[in-house]
Parts: structure tokens; C-alpha cells; sequence
């Protein structure tokens, strides 16, 4: 009973230094050291979306970037099986987010204005569309890292998790210039009006295989002076580490009641201190991207 007790005291004190959410699996998250923004070493995390703190605060974000470029500021994020939100956070601020979505049953958000356009790519045999939406990050955040970093995780669980084949985005045109350079996608069909924001957009598509021939040409190495993000990418050995971070991940939010939430927090809490003394690498695994000017990245039990 002593030990109980004790346990439970210690448990507590580390949750409240820690401050873990009350989720009955560990959260999914990928945190990035001494990544440069505006000129200065911060450290990062990009996390699948898991908690609906979390989630409100990514809806916040994209709200409150629409509204500034006039698109509105009641837009939702979907939360069901075939969205899955990732965001990128600086202590616990959100600064960045992006929303993946598979096709299913449902299709997708860009079938309301392309569903023809998009059509003509499911019908080709083993093709599994998915489109990015929800793209917004902090003005004051600016890093080809970060952007980066968010965009090779996003395609790590789409490609891997999920068996994408092609990507898709729909853009206003302002900004079609920044994914031909920066990504390598490709204009699909005419201008179209987008009524959810009520202003013109441009489909764009980039063939899934050409994103992992880039990684393999470019990721993990030194940046070129270009305008691409590729070279800012993960290497392919440190894309291993972060989806089998990424795998068991289900893209569902936990809300507990309090008695559950306290079992919960308490087997967390246990288990991490049990894995803590067996061995560190089974609290934390890191790895180096090279050269060494490039963020260091560890994939942890956060």
C-alpha cells in the first residue's frame, strides 16, 4: 500500500513537471532541435493531432490566416478516420498546421469544385488519391526547415500509412508559383471558384513516387541555394525512424472521463519510468540528420 501511494505521489509530480495529456496512448511527435527560424535556433515539434486542445488550437490558426486574406474565419477541420492533422509547435504554441486527407467513400474537399479533374486519377489502376488542406502557419514563422520538416512528415504517413499514390492541392492562384518551385507540383484543368472561401483556385497535383525520388536525391543534404524544399528534407534513414514513430498512430481525438483519465495518466507515468530504468532507448530514440548545421531530431515517447 506504501508503495501504491508513493508511486502515485510520484507519478503526479512528474506529470506536472512533464505536463503529459491524459491520453491512453502516447501521443505521436517528432520533436526537431536548433531548426533556424528568422535567423535563430529553435527547437520544434511536429505532432499528429491527437487531443482536442490540440485540434482547437490548429482550427484557430487556419481561422485566423483566412481571415486575414479574406477567405472567413469559420472554417472546421475535419475529424474523422480519413483526416488525419499534423502541427508544428514552438514550446506549446502552435505555428504551423496542415491536414492530410484520404479519399474514401465521403471523396474529398476538392471534389466540389474538380471532381472531374480528380475522377480521371482514381480510375487509374492502384491509384489512392489524397489531397492537402488547412495549410496555414504563423507570419512571424519563416523556415524552409519547418515547412520542410511538416511537409516529409505529412508525406511519410500518407505514403506509408495510408498507400497515397498522388497528392493533390487546391491553391488560390497567388500561390501557384510557390508549389511548382518549392515542391514540384503541376497545374490540373482552368481556374475554378472555391465557394467555402469565395475565391478563385487552382487544383494542383504532385505523383507521389516523384516526392520519394527527390527525398532519395536530395534529403538529408546540403541545401542547394534554390528554391526547393527537397534538400531540406529527412535523409531516407531518419524517414525510418519517424514512421515507425508515426505507425501505430490512428487519427481519432481521446477524450476521457476523469476516473479513466486518472488510470491513464498513471499507467503513462509508469511505464515511462520502468522503461526509463530497463534502458534510455527505451524512453528515447535519437538520430542526426547530416552535415551537422542541419536540425537534430529525436523520435520520443512524448
Amino acid at each position: 500500500m506504501s508503495y501504491h501511494s508513493n508511486f502515485q505521489d510520484q507519478a503526479r509530480a512528474y506529470l506536472r513537471r512533464n505536463e503529459i495529456w491524459s491520453l491512453v496512448r502516447t501521443s505521436r511527435s517528432i520533436r526537431l532541435q536548433s531548426v533556424m527560424i528568422g535567423g535563430e535556433p529553435r527547437d520544434v515539434t511536429i505532432r499528429l493531432v491527437e487531443t482536442r486542445k490540440k485540434f482547437d488550437a490548429a482550427r484557430e490558426l487556419v481561422n485566423d490566416r483566412y481571415a486575414w486574406r479574406g477567405y472567413g474565419d469559420t472554417h472546421e477541420i475535419p475529424a474523422d478516420p480519413h483526416h488525419v492533422t499534423f502541427t508544428a509547435e514552438i514550446g506549446e504554441e502552435v505555428v504551423g498546421t496542415i491536414t492530410l486527407a484520404v479519399d474514401s467513400s465521403a471523396g474529398l474537399a476538392i471534389d466540389k469544385a474538380f471532381f472531374a479533374e480528380v475522377a480521371a486519377f482514381r480510375c487509374l489502376p492502384g491509384a489512392k488519391v489524397c489531397e492537402l488542406t488547412k495549410f496555414a502557419f504563423c507570419p512571424n514563422i519563416q523556415s524552409k526547415e519547418l515547412m520542410a520538416a511538416l511537409f516529409h512528415i505529412v508525406f511519410v504517413y500518407g505514403s506509408r500509412a495510408r498507400g497515397g499514390t498522388d497528392l493533390f492541392i487546391e491553391v488560390n492562384p497567388r500561390h501557384v508559383r510557390f508549389y511548382e518551385s518549392m515542391l514540384g507540383f503541376r497545374r490540373v484543368g482552368c481556374l475554378k471558384q472555391n465557394e467555402s472561401v469565395a475565391a478563385p483556385a487552382q487544383l494542383m497535383w504532385l505523383e507521389v513516387s516523384e516526392i520519394r525520388d527527390q527525398i532519395l536525391k536530395w534529403g538529408g543534404g546540403q541545401p542547394n541555394g534554390g528554391r526547393s524544399l527537397y534538400p531540406f528534407f529527412f535523409s531516407p534513414t531518419v524517414e525510418d525512424g519517424i514512421y515507425r514513430r508515426l505507425a501505430a498512430a490512428q487519427p481519432e481525438l481521446i477524450e476521457l472521463h476523469s476516473d479513466e483519465e486518472e488510470l491513464a495518466i498513471l499507467a503513462k507515468a509508469k511505464w515511462v519510468a520502468t522503461a526509463a530504468a530497463q534502458s534510455p532507448l527505451a524512453a528515447a530514440t535519437s538520430l542526426d540528420r547530416s552535415p551537422s548545421n542541419t536540425p537534430h531530431l529525436s523520435v520520443l515517447a512524448s
